[in-house]
């Protein structure tokens, strides 16, 4: 059994989840999985991935998390009542082969959302770790550990000795137990530089910080719950606010592209969140453009904090620490080249909600290939609204 506990995901599916509760109880939504390398073939671990899930379907919150959970200030006690009844059903679940031959498969979320956002990362995580399994029956253990401590040796070099990086590698780890021996070596070798791990189970267990705070999935609902779809970004920022007062101010900002972000990011949202996340494009680029935005806005970006968390490495983490270092606040938070390099290539997969109350929502990514709807009119009127241009 790969997932035995419901914390065994990132955190910012509670804090999320603590929102849909709250205010958008009522909303139905639609996922779809997606396989990005090519020539790869899940469908000899159809049946394999259906055992697991179910099995995550019988996975119910222990006493214990619960009170873990009520601990962290910005979790309310009605939300984790609500917590106590919960579990994952499978009924909203499909997992079938796609078309004959081409060796995808199609995972299919669709219910409501207070009842569906707990699938995508314990999902992803069971897809990898069956078909590493299957594939890597007798890892090279020994060549992980080696390249992770080559990595941590660059971080604990004088000159970075302030780089501070966090776990966010659940959802394409090799395993749930080369994650957690990846967390425990970063906790011996680094530690403050450490800063924690999106994984609230692995947190919570080895006394960590778990971080997170929204996801492209969010702002993507309020698309179709917000009052007009221009207007959805600033939406859902405010909704956020509302919940968290002052806690988990950290926006993420490429949802309908950066361009549209700084546009509806004005003063109010400068000085009232904490700071901002990169997940696309130019990383160098977008921290110079937002340390200049805060400028303009006579706002202290010594006092804000900049997030960089799209496949990061640890030369690039230290590239930008370099160029950003002693500007801002910086913190990297570091996925799959951690949880998932023992010299294997890893999956490319992501599941992306791709409906909301029944209407077509997207993420416009200022990388194009991260682009994910099944409405090309869609995504048109989308660009349109935005006033975003179509890739070349």
């Amino acid at each position: 059994m790969i997932i035995t506990s419901l914390l065994d995901t990132d955190l910012y599916k509670f804090t999320m989840m603590q929102v849909v509760l709250h205010h958008f109880p009522a909303a139905q939504v639609e996922y779809r999985f997606k396989c990005r390398n090519a020539g790869v073939d899940l469908t000899p671990y159809v049946d394999e991935i259906r055992e697991e899930v179910a099995q995550l379907c019988q996975v119910r919150f222990t006493p214990d998390e619960l009170q873990y959970l009520r601990e962290l200030r910005f979790i309310k006690s009605d939300f984790v009542d609500f917590l106590d009844l919960f579990h994952l059903n499978e009924k909203y679940v499909t997992i079938a082969p796609a078309a004959p031959g081409s060796g995808e498969i199609e995972i299919t979320i669709r219910g409501p959302w207070l009842h569906t956002i707990l699938f995508e990362v314990p999902l992803l995580a069971i897809v990898n770790e069956v078909y590493f399994r299957r594939t890597q029956p007798q890892p090279d253990w020994s060549e992980g550990r080696k390249r992770l401590e080559d990595k941590l040796a660059l971080l604990k070099m004088p000159a970075h000795a302030d780089c501070v990086i966090a776990d966010y590698g659940s959802r394409r780890r090799f395993s749930r137990d080369w994650q957690e021996e990846v967390l425990q070596t970063m906790r011996r070798v680094l530690g403050p530089q450490l800063a924690g791990s999106s994984n609230v189970h692995f947190a919570r267990t080895h006394n960590l910080v778990p971080l997170g705070t929204m996801a492209h999935e969010y702002l993507q609902a309020c698309q179709a719950l917000g009052p007009r779809l221009r207007d959805s970004q600033v939406f859902a920022l405010e909704v956020w606010a509302k919940e968290y007062r002052g806690d988990l101010g950290i926006a993420l900002s490429d949802t309908y592209g950066f361009d549209a972000f700084l546009r509806d990011f004005d003063l109010y949202f400068c000085k009232l969140f904490d700071g901002v996340r990169h997940d696309s494009g130019d990383p160098i680029a977008w921290g110079e453009r937002m340390l200049a935005h805060y400028a303009a806005g006579r706002v202290d970006p010594q006092g804000k904090t900049l997030i960089f968390s799209d496949s990061l490495d640890i030369p690039r983490v230290i590239e930008l620490y370099e160029r950003f270092g002693g500007r801002c606040r910086l913190a990297f938070g570091v996925g799959t080249n951690l949880t998932n390099d023992l010299g294997y290539t890893p999956l490319q997969i992501v599941i992306k909600m791709t409906r909301c109350n029944g209407q077509p929502v997207a993420k416009l990514s200022d990388t194009p290939e991260k682009t994910m709807c099944d409405d090309p009119a869609y995504l048109a009127y989308l660009r349109q609204v935005f006033g975003i241009k179509a890739p070349a």
